[in-house]
């Protein structure tokens, strides 16, 4: 453990529409290889990069979240996304999940290593990496490129299984009347289900 923190705290964020194996997976290696104490999954609230249609109720995406995560206690949920208004920018998860602890820990940001080639266009970038050290995610397959990364960024990366599964593939699938056996936690499966998500021309509401 760093001197002069408590804890080492991965931030784990996501639209989660649905959230499945591959998530926890993710989650399940940065917490192994970088050491981590814990993974906080956090559904963003209002995704700036994708408009409101397309994306379910920030509560079900919620509650998604918290059922996949449920029995392991290596994870926690973090609903400050959802709980803020406006657009979701990493730069206020960190700070928000940090006032979520009244020790000083020390946080890193999990991303897909394809996101750092984009990293320097994102909201306040220096503030960002000036907060986290960066755990980047790299696909098998996927070669690791010089990308243009802010000033005294710090990254790790993180070599994952070959798992190729994403949620708008669950999306699809239920559309065309697949079963998402296998590639969600059962009690998510049984939470799309009784929601009726994902459904052709279906209207569903907050919850």
């Amino acid at each position: 453990m760093t001197v002069g923190f408590s804890k080492r705290v991965g931030i784990l964020g996501g639209t989660f529409d649905p959230v499945h194996f591959g998530h926890l997976v993710a989650a399940s290696e940065a917490y192994i290889r970088a050491e981590l104490d814990e993974v906080v999954f956090v559904p963003t609230g209002d995704p700036w990069q994708k408009s409101a249609q397309d994306v379910s109720p920030a509560a079900m995406r919620g509650e998604m979240a918290r059922l996949a995560i449920n029995c392991d206690t290596r994870f926690r949920l973090s609903l400050v996304d959802i709980d803020r208004e406006g657009p979701t920018y990493a730069v206020d998860t960190v700070a928000d999940v940090a006032a979520e602890y009244r020790e000083s820990v020390e946080l890193f940001f999990i991303i897909g290593a394809d996101s750092l080639e984009n990293l320097y266009t994102w909201h306040k970038v220096e503030q960002l990496v000036d907060a986290v050290r960066l755990i980047a995610l790299n696909r098998p397959g996927s070669h690791r490129r010089e990308a243009r990364l802010p000033r005294d960024a710090d990254v790790t990366y993180v070599d994952m299984p070959a798992i190729a599964i994403s949620s708008s593939d669950c999306r699809e699938r239920v559309r065309a009347g697949y079963t998402l056996r296998y590639l969600v936690p059962e009690p998510v499966r049984g939470f799309i289900e009784s929601a009726g998500l994902y459904l052709p021309d279906s209207a569903v509401g907050d919850i």
